[in-house]
């Protein structure tokens, strides 16, 4: 019997944290539909029990989390600019299969709910950096959606006493993120293109900073979530980060020092929905989970770009 879940286990978080759980001989099942998930990230993770099926289908949700003590909800569409072209989607993805989650959750008796929130939830408030006593204001279907289910999450324990823990993910990097979706984060479409000689393309001036985030310090920080006392946690949200900003141009550098590119970058306007810039004040969860960054930004990146290259280059082009 599994006493972890972890859903969305075939995408680049998901698969992640399940990796993480079996190497320290926890039993795991997983979860995934494949709408972004690749069947490949599944391989090494043959200990784990795997179910394919769509939380937005109460079914598979009872299923899946039958005899779970710990749940880890990966599971979304995971993209801005996809939300604001398929709003529905993003919703039905985000919203209605969390609440599908929650309630299967509830009745089967699961303790403790691990949701992975967004940074976009904060908006383009001006103040950096944010912390979770700000009002949210956020933007994109994307950031309403993953909002919604913070607040389904507080709502559960609220209500039905369902242990949650809301962590708020500053753009994750790293390993076994897709770098050839149109849809990937900023750093793998940069990883991929350089490696391949191709021209990167920045939306905007360069300018725009972010709190990028090695994946070793998110699966460290669900983890500590996870084993954390109620007491401390159970309904509370809080910034997974590393409390550090990095610019586009700066990203750029660095990784042409890494990767040793030395071509042009093209410039595009910004993206409806993006915000400019983003960093997170990380003491809550220093507080309440012990947690402190384990990997830097540049140590981070450049254990991504050696994965890439160990995985080749040739199936990195469009």
């Amino acid at each position: 019997m599994a006493k972890y879940l972890v859903t969305g286990a075939a995408g680049f978080i998901g698969r992640s944290i399940a990796a993480a759980l079996i190497a320290r001989g926890d039993s795991v099942r997983g979860v995934d539909n494949f709408s972004t998930g690749k069947r490949e990230n599944l391989l090494g993770l043959e200990a784990m029990e795997f179910v394919e099926g769509d939380l937005a289908d109460p079914a598979v949700c009872a299923r899946v989390v039958a005899g779970v003590e710990i749940i880890f909800h990966e599971a979304a569409l995971p993209s801005v600019p996809r939300s604001v072209l398929d709003p529905v989607a993003s919703n039905v993805a985000c919203v209605d299969a969390t609440v599908q989650l929650l309630w299967a959750a509830k009745e089967a008796g699961v303790r403790r709910v691990v949701y992975a929130a967004s940074s976009s939830a904060y908006g383009d408030t001006p103040t950096l950096p944010k912390h979770e006593g700000m009002l949210p204001n956020p933007i994109s279907p994307y950031a309403v959606a993953k909002l919604a289910g913070e607040y389904y999450m507080r709502s559960f324990h609220r209500v039905y006493g369902l242990e949650t823990v809301a962590l708020r993910y500053f753009n994750v990097f790293g390993p076994y993120q897709d770098p050839t979706s149109q849809y990937s984060g900023v750093l793998a479409v940069f990883c991929r293109k350089m490696l391949a000689g191709e021209t990167p393309t920045i939306y905007g001036d360069g300018e725009t900073s972010r709190d990028f985030t090695f994946i070793a310090n998110t699966v460290e920080g669900n983890l500590l979530a996870a084993a954390a006392p109620a007491e401390l946690v159970a309904g509370r949200v809080m910034n997974l980060a590393t409390g550090v900003r990095t610019t586009l141009n700066e990203v750029v550098e660095v990784l042409r020092g890494i990767t040793g590119y030395a071509g042009p970058m093209q410039y595009a306007p910004e993206r409806a929905g993006d915000i400019k810039h983003s960093l997170a004040d990380v003491s809550l969860a220093g507080e309440l989970l012990g947690y402190t960054p384990v990997v830097s930004f540049e140590d981070g990146l450049r254990r991504t770009v050696e994965w890439y290259r160990e995985t080749g280059t040739e199936g990195l082009r469009d």
